[in-house]
């Protein structure tokens, strides 16, 4: 199987206007509606999803890969805000007019700071790391990730140092499939998939880890937007049987009560890999919420 997974119709770079360049990967008709993509942790632009739905939904689906990893150009001391901006100008370069988006798991923050700041009509939020340092999750976070998130409020460039030491595709993918549940397993671990998951991992880590472990620190620590000012149609997709004590503790539970407009989808059969497994449904559930 290849759970969707297709070669990107098209591939390039859009140069901002401080000279960086910003590498992105297409999918579907180029005059689709416009749906982005934030990949997951050290993931690049290769790795898309819904590569059987898009033509019949109408869907030109855009990932892009964040300043530092794939085919972007580093922004050293970047924020979730700066993230919005480079967005902005990537929209207006490309007559993008106002898209929704995709956060894949540690995604998620990237694609809700592009809500937060007005720039998109709706949000998956899909296997989605939550706002891990909010004191909600004071008691519920594992002790390993109390401390990533506690390393980070205490000393951000010392945890950024720690991060890129140990960032590597070769590190993320161990990591990925020790945490990850048997029906996650199953998927990554298909031949097919597997090739293209790696292929991913090492175009996001070309440049080496810098771009990794800026994502994580931001991701780590508090978000500078506040999610109840949220206002477009976020759906929250989560797995059931999602073992990844990096994604959201409660399984988006709390976050679902926080955004005005949020919808929770709690999938029995699902895990983590939902984004591949559920395609169908969260790109046409995604199109409802940004019709006109």
């Amino acid at each position: 199987m290849v759970y969707g997974v297709r070669e990107p119709a098209r591939l390039g770079r859009t140069r901002l206007p401080d000279g960086r360049l910003l590498g992105w990967a297409e999918w579907g008709p180029a005059g689709g509606s416009p749906v982005l993509v934030c990949p997951g942790a050290g993931t690049s632009r290769w790795l898309g999803f819904g590569g059987d739905v898009v033509d019949s939904a109408g869907i030109r689906l855009i990932s892009v890969d964040r300043p530092g990893l794939g085919a972007s150009d580093p922004c050293p001391g970047r924020t979730l805000t700066s993230w919005a901006t480079d967005i902005r100008q990537l929209i207006e370069e490309r007559a993008l007019g106002t898209p929704s988006v995709v956060g894949f798991s540690q995604g998620a923050p990237f694609a809700l700071a592009l809500a937060a700041n007005g720039l998109v009509n709706a949000v998956a939020v899909v296997s989605g790391s939550d706002e891990l340092a909010h004191p909600r999750f004071a008691h519920s976070l594992s002790p390993q990730v109390r401390d990533l998130v506690d390393a980070v409020a205490a000393d951000p460039g010392t945890a950024e140092e720690s991060f890129a030491e140990f960032g590597s595709a070769d590190a993320l993918w161990e990591l990925i499939i020790m945490t990850s549940p048997e029906a996650d397993r199953a998927v990554y671990t298909d031949p097919d998939f597997q090739h293209a998951f790696r292929r991913a991992l090492d175009e996001a880590f070309s440049q080496g880890p810098a771009g990794y472990a800026r994502d994580t620190v931001l991701a780590m620590g508090r978000w500078p937007f506040d999610p109840a000012d949220i206002t477009v149609p976020v759906d929250l997709w989560y797995g059931q049987q999602d073992t990844s004590p990096v994604h959201s503790p409660d399984l988006g539970e709390s976050l679902t009560l926080i955004i005005p407009k949020a919808t929770r989808h709690l999938l029995a059969d699902a895990a983590g890999a939902l984004l591949w497994t559920h395609a169908e449904a969260i790109l046409r559930t995604l199109t409802t919420r940004s019709d006109p």
